[in-house]
């Protein structure tokens, strides 16, 4: 994958925030959330490879959390973009967390990362992923008339909404243009799937926020991330689900702000970021 066919955006001035998105989404998701941080921030939004006007990488390349990182990784260093703040949703989040562990990022700040699912919930994504498969099969305007039909509609604000009777949450739908055979979102929900974050230390401040209405990573997961990462700060976002940037932007804006202010005071240092045992 090449870093520098990478679609972004780029507003602000001041040191630099990456915005990474979830599976299927792509970089206006933090549209409700960048303006917000560019009054102190140089804020860089992304579209991750495969997504939004990003291109897919070839059907022989590597396609997973780890391929993703390195890429990611590679734009910054192509932009000369030096310890970045990150914050990240969902695969964004995971990819995050990874870079935090390699030493790359200044601060980390995640909402719903994947890598902490139990057993049940890694069965919930691969039946995710089998219904996918099986969607390539219809032809695009039964895939589109489905997707407009009432019970979907309902399904999409119920996954992915914290809220799903709000109006801001209407117009929410399940997107079906990426359900073709070997699209990005059908190679990668099983890679997800079987991906694990592993314990490791972070040597930089990381917020880890979940929405206790998350009918996707369930909020329980958070458990699991607290005990990988201890030196988390720990946040119960209310009434909030699975893309905090559109059912709460101003308060994910808030712990991107606190997470960031954190590593520029020299928050490295205090007695939360305690190394992992």
């Amino acid at each position: 994958m090449d870093p520098g066919r990478i679609a972004f955006e780029r507003h602000g001035n001041g040191r630099p925030v990456v915005l990474l998105h979830g599976l299927g989404d792509r970089r206006q998701s933090w549209r409700s959330v960048s303006p917000r941080l560019v009054d102190h921030y140089e804020v860089f939004s992304l579209d991750l490879p495969g997504f939004g006007e990003s291109p897919a990488p070839g059907p022989k390349e590597h396609y997973d959390v780890y391929s993703l990182v390195r890429v990611v990784r590679d734009f910054c260093e192509l932009h000369g973009i030096e310890r970045p703040h990150l914050a990240g949703n969902s695969l964004g989040g995971s990819i995050a967390l990874e870079l935090g562990v390699q030493g790359v990022a200044g601060s980390v700040t995640v909402f719903s990362p994947a890598g902490f699912s139990d057993t049940l919930a890694r069965w919930g994504m691969r039946t995710v992923g089998m219904v996918a498969n099986l969607a390539t099969r219809l032809p695009m305007p039964l895939k589109e008339r489905l997707a407009d039909t009432p019970p979907a509609r309902a399904a999409a604000r119920i996954a992915l909404r914290g809220d799903p009777s709000s109006p801001e949450a209407k117009a929410t739908r399940f997107g079906v243009q990426g359900l073709e055979p070997g699209a990005p979102y059908v190679r990668m929900v099983p890679k997800i799937a079987d991906y694990d974050f592993s314990a490791r230390p972070i040597g930089c401040p990381v917020t880890i926020a979940w929405g206790d209405r998350d009918r996707t990573l369930l909020p329980s997961s958070a458990e699991h991330a607290h005990q990988r990462v201890p030196n988390a700060r720990m946040v119960s976002m209310l009434g909030v689900g699975h893309i905090p940037m559109a059912d709460d932007p101003l308060t994910v804006a808030e712990h991107i702000r606190w997470t960031c202010n954190a590593a520029d005071r020299g928050a490295h240092e205090h007695p939360w970021l305690r190394p992992l045992r």
